[in-house]
């Protein structure tokens, strides 16, 4: 069994899922992370006797045949304790009281859907036939887009027939489908695709490709569905820790990774700086796996006497050209129990119609915790609140206190239409920003939810985790965006399969 040595960069799901099966794998891994604890944007912290998830709040892939369910069985670890979303999401238009439910039992969300936007079943129909289809593919493991024969062969032996029925609709976005159909001019289907859609490809209907849509829309019916996990969202990290030290993998927290190394052979070292001891040093590596974003890992390459080859440079030239990609505000609320109207499903979604300085889009994605879950005290609870915003407002404000303030007071007001918020009930409150998440996380500008979905970078266009620099891989929401801890152990397990395969 071989004993290479892999250096994983980042300990977010994807890196430490590539950590832990590689190790499980008999591969010397270690895992270098600059933060206090595991987990990146689905890790989190406490205030006051309460628990709060950083970002990621719901989870995809527990159920039978799931990514993390078959993950964490060869892994030989315990799936985390968690709950179906039922409905997924409740999702409010402005000046609407009722919401619409994205309800799991596809039958119950049929009949939402015919209700809420009539004469809009054939789209619907659509969706679920590309849906199927692309879920099967995607199940049995190809390798998208291909960067080698042995990626195409991998590609080749996950086609069926039924794979072909998405050909047509490759090149096709959401809107192109609504168009088909005669929903162009439908603006509350529209807003709420919008709204859904942004949570998942980064961008609207108008610009998501149409088959990533239909799994991201897809997979919050049975018999897949979206978890609310007991605990917190930690508890996915602790797992993959426990796993990692299992077979002797490392994991080393507050190491900042500075530099990736590249010589003759490829990704060759990094250099290593220990925020503990402040002791700089490099290591050597057979292969490196980068859990960062792409726009972090080309700025992390350093040329060691040697010239950029002409694909590597194209590969920077075209991660530069990338469209902005958002950040995130987020509100976190202690309140007490009190403060949550009955009956309040998990998560919620809301689009507001009047001025106001958050959110590109005016909407706020919300999760409330539920009793007994181990997010709050008795009789208390949990609101995480996030919209998203442009990293450029925050990284050039002249008074970013003040800006932080003013949204985070925003963001409570509109929240207190829905909520019972006062100074009674509102018990501890804290707010983030992209500058948070850049301090916290390392990621680039504080980016969050990957690269946008659009055609050009979906899918089989998309960035792969093969890097044009041999030996160095990349994982995360880069590679697999927009399904959360699901698509970020995709990656990683592609990734994976890559190194075993022996082809660079």
């Amino acid at each position: 069994m071989t004993q290479s040595r892999i250096i994983v960069v980042g300990a977010g799901i994807g890196g430490l899922t590539a950590g832990a099966l590689l190790a499980k794998r008999g591969y010397q891994v270690r895992v270098f992370d600059q933060a206090i604890v595991p987990g990146g944007c689905a890790s989190t912290f406490k205030r006051r006797g309460f628990t709060f998830d950083v970002g990621a709040t719901q989870v995809a892939g527990l159920e039978p045949g799931g990514i993390h369910q078959r993950i964490f069985s060869e892994l030989g670890v315990e799936l985390p304790k968690a709950t179906y979303c039922d409905p997924a999401c409740a999702v409010y238009l402005p000046g609407e009281s009722e919401p619409i439910s994205v309800w799991r039992d596809p039958e119950r969300w049929k009949a939402e859907r015919s209700r809420q936007f009539p004469g809009s079943e054939r789209f619907w129909q659509l969706m679920a036939v590309l849906f199927r289809a692309s879920w099967a593919f995607q199940g049995r493991d190809p390798v998208l887009p291909p960067r080698n024969f042995w990626d195409l062969s991998q590609l080749i032996k996950a086609l069926r027939l039924d794979t072909l029925t998405t050909v047509p609709f490759t090149l096709m976005t959401v809107g192109d489908a609504l168009r088909l159909f005669g929903l162009g001019q439908d603006n509350r289907l529209k807003k709420f695709l919008d709204l859904q859609l942004k949570l998942y490809s980064q961008v609207d209907a108008d610009e998501t490709a149409l088959l990533y849509a239909a799994t991201a829309l897809g997979v919050s019916q049975s018999p897949q569905g979206l978890f609310h996990l007991e605990g917190s969202m930690q508890v996915l990290s602790d797992r993959l820790v426990e796993a990692l030290e299992k077979y002797g993998g490392q994991l080393l927290m507050r190491h900042t990774v500075k530099e990736i190394n590249l010589d003759s052979r490829g990704a060759s070292s990094v250099v290593v700086y220990s925020q503990k001891t402040g002791e700089i040093w490099t290591e050597t590596a057979d292969n490196i796996v980068a859990n960062v974003p792409v726009q972090n890992l080309t700025k992390m390459l350093v040329f060691q006497g040697m010239q950029e080859s002409l694909g590597q440079k194209l590969y920077r030239q075209r991660v530069a050209k990338l469209p902005p990609a958002s950040g995130a505000f987020v509100v976190y609320l202690g309140v007490k129990q009190s403060a949550i109207p009955a009956h309040c499903p998990p998560h919620l979604q809301f689009l507001y119609d009047w001025d106001g300085e958050i959110g590109e889009n005016n909407s706020l994605f919300v999760s409330v915790s539920r009793p007994g879950d181990g997010r709050a005290p008795e009789g208390m609870a949990t609101i995480t609140a996030s919209s998203f915003t442009d990293t450029e407002i925050w990284s050039n404000c002249e008074d970013y206190l003040a800006l932080k303030e003013r949204y985070a007071s925003e963001a409570i007001a509109r929240l207190g239409q829905y909520f019972h918020l006062t100074p009674e009930t509102i018990v501890y409150r804290e707010a983030a920003t992209p500058s948070t998440f850049t301090r916290y996380t390392g990621r680039d500008r504080g980016i969050v939810g990957g690269v946008g979905q659009r055609i050009p970078t979906f899918g089989p266009f998309g960035f792969a985790t093969r890097t044009p620099v041999p030996h160095l891989w990349l994982v995360g929401d880069s590679t697999h965006p927009g399904e959360g801890t699901a698509g970020v152990s995709y990656s990683a397990l592609t990734a994976v399969r890559q190194i075993q395969s022996f082809k660079f």
